[in-house]
């Protein structure tokens, strides 16, 4: 979602208002309209980047024009009109961006070309939970509620290898036997999902590479492998080869099996200086292809500090957009490898460069799948020698490509629900959270979508296990109820964000939400139009002498106070003295608020005084709202006056 590559295109007046709303969302950047659409619509509704086609060009010239730079197409106008401008750009489904069209109300999102493997299924249902439109789906996957098995890794982080996926789709279409998988690395956690509880038989891995148990990825406890009746239906014994294999390998067993390639293979590299960057590429690339490894498979690459400045090593991880560990030569001198080099130690302080870093890369329970290779130069075009040596991860590591989005969902009502933060709960493939906050939103989650509950209490766990998802290319929400900035996950999550290496961190966005206060003003009539402060009353994080010293600061202040956490079964005592505190600054007719369960079934909201504030009423689903000495209640309305009196406003109405 951090970077647009998608444009717009209009073909009536009526498409304008969508497409400046998408483009303020960020979904989509330049646009290219029809001729007949008026530049003073475009500028009343805010939409910018414009083009269209002038006296000697068509509508049509445009759209070739635009479509070969690349991007997907989000189309508002008629299915039709767009097929007739795009299809004689086609190629092919493997290459073609998705075209998607949304009708002139805005009330539907139709994935017409490239659902899967251009992603734009997914770009559906994000365009539609921004609009409040329905996704149209008319392929077959989309329609049970089954995995899209040529485009699903994506989410997960991994690449997607060889193989007759068109094939294997319409094995997946088929009822009459299930698809077998394999998976030999990567996350598992994706074999949780409801979307597989049909048709998919995953299989226990027995490739070699595949030494470390199911589900040991963090957080995979809940993780069971899918199974479907059926066992091996109408296969022989000779084509009992998995039609799908997941791992690192190019072509295992049977070589008809369509590839995905999670990133869990590191390369470490060890070479001479100034060794040339066609020596390192023709290493790589022949080591890979003789062990039956992906490429595509690739981590990233290691080596040792000195290192860092090889102009080779560098140009290589640029040229293939791999990230680079450089580690000291105490650290790799601290791994055992089978192929210690005393040269290599006299010269560089450690014995082993390729082997040590490749391990180190790989981290906790990772193995050498390739021992240390030699390459020398081959040819005019190369100079130099370099080692190699390849290390599979438990796992898999991709945090360039990872995502990791707090998102916020108001009180409880979906109707409350922000645009944007819709949008970007259906844009992940994980959800983490509370499980109650998980139940409201349970509506909006899709069969490909995987839910992991926690407990209410463990909030730095929620972050870790969030965090380690999205270091591994997948994208997360973190999921807080109200706004996650206000007492929600937001500060916690960007604390162990921040303490990460810069290149261990995945995108972070923080997507606010309708908080409790807000609700609970709205609700009651206008009680926060002058200065008000929040204060939470747990003392789990913070000592209660410091929260006593707040609320006294807020009574001297003559703050209108919201209260959260006001009262629990175990802490029972703090709201009485806050109540006692604020008396010192207030009387006790002062007016307030209790809003519990706000946006729920069970809301209740009522007016009460300070001084008669029933104590026993309150928990922790309640917010107390205390007005301040100027608040009053008339009809069953409670407001707070702009000023006190004497005070005047500007003619402006401005604060």
């Amino acid at each position: 979602m951090a970077t647009i590559q998608a444009w717009g295109l209009g073909l009536g007046g009526p498409a304008v208002q969508l497409l400046a709303r998408l483009q303020q969302a960020q979904r989509i950047h330049d646009v290219l309209l029809a001729a007949s659409i008026s530049s003073n619509d475009c500028q009343q509704a805010g939409l910018s980047h414009t083009q269209q086609p002038h006296a000697e060009q068509g509508l049509a010239d445009l759209v070739a024009a635009r479509w070969r730079q690349g991007g997907s197409v989000v189309a508002v106008g008629a299915c039709g009109a767009v097929l007739r401008l795009v299809a004689p750009l086609l190629d092919h489904k493997d290459r073609d961006p998705a075209v998607l069209v949304i009708d002139p109300a805005g009330r539907h999102v139709v994935p017409l070309l490239s659902g899967h493997r251009g992603g734009g299924e997914a770009l559906a249902h994000e365009l539609a939970a921004l609009l409040g439109a329905t996704v149209v789906l008319t392929g077959g996957s989309g329609q049970e509620g089954r995995l899209a098995l040529d485009s699903f890794g994506s989410g997960w982080g991994w690449r997607r290898g060889q193989g007759d996926w068109s094939a294997l789709m319409q094995r997946a279409a088929s009822r009459s036997e299930p698809v077998q998988v394999q998976q030999s690395g990567g996350l598992e956690l994706w074999q949780g999902l409801e979307a597989n509880r049909s048709r998919l038989v995953i299989q226990a891995s027995h490739f070699a590479g595949a030494d470390h148990p199911a589900g040991s990825d963090p957080g995979s406890n809940d993780a069971q492998p899918a199974e479907a009746d059926g066992g091996n239906g109408n296969k022989t014994e000779e084509d009992l080869g998995p039609d799908l294999w997941i791992g690192p390998q190019t072509a295992p067993g049977n070589s008809g099996a369509c590839l995905w390639h999670p990133p869990s293979l590191w390369l470490g590299v060890g070479c001479e200086r100034n060794t040339s960057l066609e020596l390192l590429k023709a290493l790589v690339q022949t080591t890979l292809e003789q062990q039956g490894l992906a490429e595509a498979a690739v981590a990233g690459l290691a080596s040792v500090d000195r290192k860092g400045d090889e102009p080779a090593l560098l140009a290589l991880a640029a040229d293939r957009q791999w990230p680079l560990k450089l580690f000291t030569a105490e650290a790799l001198a601290s791994q055992t490898v089978p192929n210690p080099s005393e040269a290599v130690a006299l010269e560089m302080g450690t014995a082993s460069v390729a082997e040590a870093s490749a391990l180190l890369a790989a981290g906790s329970g990772g193995r050498l799948r390739v021992e240390k290779t030699i390459g020398r130069a081959q040819g005019p075009d190369q100079r130099g020698a370099a080692t190699l040596a390849v290390a599979e991860m438990v796992g898999q590591w991709a945090p360039a490509a990872g995502e990791l989005h707090l998102i916020g969902s108001g009180p409880g009502s979906l109707e409350l629900l922000t645009p944007e933060a819709r949008s970007a709960l259906a844009h992940c493939s994980a959800w983490v959270g509370y499980g109650l906050y998980l139940d409201l939103l349970e509506p909006l989650r899709r069969p490909d979508q995987l839910r992991l509950d926690g407990r209410l209490t463990e909030e730095r766990e929620r972050c870790r296990q969030a965090l380690e998802l999205a270091r591994q290319g997948v994208a997360v929400a973190l999921i807080s109820s109200g706004d996650s900035g206000i007492y929600g996950m937001a500060g916690l999550a960007l604390e162990q964000w921040m303490a990460l290496a810069e290149d261990e961190r995945p995108a972070f966005t923080v997507h606010p939400g309708l908080s409790a206060l807000q609700l609970a003003a709205a609700r009651a009539g206008a009680p926060l139009m002058h200065d008000f402060c929040t204060i939470s009353l747990s003392d789990r994080l913070t000592p209660w002498a410091v929260i006593e010293r707040r609320l006294s600061a807020a009574a001297a202040g003559d703050f209108v106070v919201a209260l959260y956490n006001p009262r629990s079964l175990g802490r029972d005592w703090q709201l009485g003295l806050a109540r006692e505190l604020l008396l010192e600054g207030r009387g006790p007719d002062t007016p307030v608020v209790l809003a519990r369960q706000l946006g729920r079934v069970e809301e209740q909201v009522r007016l009460t005084t300070l001084g008669a504030l029933p104590l026993e009423s309150v928990d922790m689903l309640t917010l107390v709202l205390v007005g301040n000495s100027t608040s009053r209640v008339e009809a069953g309305r409670m407001v707070t006056p702009r000023g006190y009196p004497g005070a005047e406003l500007d003619g402006s109405g401005g604060t």
